[in-house]
């Protein structure tokens, strides 16, 4: 089996609302989807989904990788060789995880098509369905509490808020949405790397009563020994999103016990391979792994799934970033029932997209 075409297009998806974290305000999102066909005729699919602050990358840098790196690498290769194609695209694209993730998707996508079989069940196949939280930015008091029940009775069992702005506002957002949501809904916070060490130990102490499940980057993903600090001091788990960009990141992360959870992203870290890789590393070092998302289409969403049910150490998920998408062209190749994700049970990722 050879690869005989790589294509790229671009797709911008408006959000049906705006929403605000610590450091920026988001309206839309701009995605890059991959098509790689085979002489066969099976045809595999990626998604990039490049954020400039977190991933350095815009979607014209990742369709510049596409056709300077990621197609003169896989014409002509074997797809089903992508632990050798990989090794390359990691090297030629260190700095460019989104574009990496694009290609290592539609090859994975690839290798589950010629086998027959859903990606999740290939790659290892521990759990048929995952619960989702569901992101709410920084809004105002109200608005939050009004933005929670929304989602609560549309299903989904588990919210996570984001701030890091104001830790007086944080605190007060969160006792307002426990006290309306109950207590049987299970609550996260996201500070986006918005607070001081002292700021996230008043925000912890502050919210005892809101039952929070965990504290996720309180402090700069430059200084992860701050994130130290933090789990040192406070009563709950506490994990690194932005700090985890590499392998290394999670090494150096677990060898000196700064968090208790890390969150994988695909797009940070470069697909579906390397997050099979770090998650190793956090299972080694006893730390819980979450499985979460950019602004991110169905598919894109739907192989951080299909890892997620994959591997027993990934016990969260926050794939809810193309729920908001106006116009996602691949929004069905998940499947959302009360707040669990499903794959479509399709070979691969289980969606083709009408190129």
């Amino acid at each position: 089996m050879k690869i005989t075409r790589v294509e790229a297009q671009t797709v911008t998806m408006p959000l049906k609302e705006a929403y605000t974290i610590a450091y920026e305000t988001v309206g839309s999102a701009c995605n890059v989807f991959l098509r790689v066909e085979t002489d066969c005729g099976i045809v595999g699919f990626g998604c990039a989904a490049p954020d400039l602050p977190v991933t350095g990358e815009t979607p014209e840098t990742v369709v510049e990788a596409i056709a300077n790196i990621i197609e003169p690498a896989l014409r002509g290769a074997d797809p089903l060789r992508w632990s050798l194609i990989l090794e390359v695209l990691e090297r030629d694209l260190a700095t460019k995880p989104a574009a990496r993730a694009a290609a290592d998707m539609a090859l994975f996508d690839i290798v589950g098509k010629v086998a027959g079989l859903p990606l999740w069940k290939l790659l290892g196949g521990y759990r048929e369905c995952i619960p989702t939280s569901v992101t709410i930015g920084i809004l105002p008091e109200t608005e939050t509490v009004e933005a929670a029940k929304r989602w609560v009775a549309e299903g989904f069992k588990c919210l996570k808020i984001k701030g890091g702005r104001d830790v007086e506002s944080d605190i007060a957002r969160v006792l307002k949405v426990r006290e309306a949501v109950g207590p049987e809904i299970e609550f996260r916070f996201d500070a986006n790397q918005g607070y001081t060490v002292e700021q996230a130990r008043r925000f912890v102490d502050s919210t005892r009563t809101a039952n929070l499940e965990l504290l996720e980057q309180p402090t700069p993903k430059g200084q992860p020994e701050l994130l130290g600090q933090v789990t040192r001091s406070v009563s709950i788990p506490v994990m690194a999103d932005e700090s985890l960009m590499t392998l290394r990141d999670a090494f150096r992360l677990a060898r000196n016990e700064f968090v208790d959870m890390v969150n994988i992203k695909l797009m940070k870290v470069g697909g579906i391979a390397e997050a099979m890789h770090i998650n190793s590393v956090a299972r080694a070092a006893g730390l819980e792994a979450m499985v979460s998302c950019m602004d991110e289409a169905g598919l894109a969403i739907a192989a951080g799934l299909h890892f997620a049910l994959a591997r027993p150490n990934v016990v969260y998920a926050d794939l809810d970033g193309y729920l908001d998408l106006v116009g996602d062209p691949t929004r069905a190749a998940v499947i959302v029932c009360n707040g669990n994700l499903r794959t479509t049970e399709r070979p691969g990722l289980g969606f083709e997209i009408d190129w």
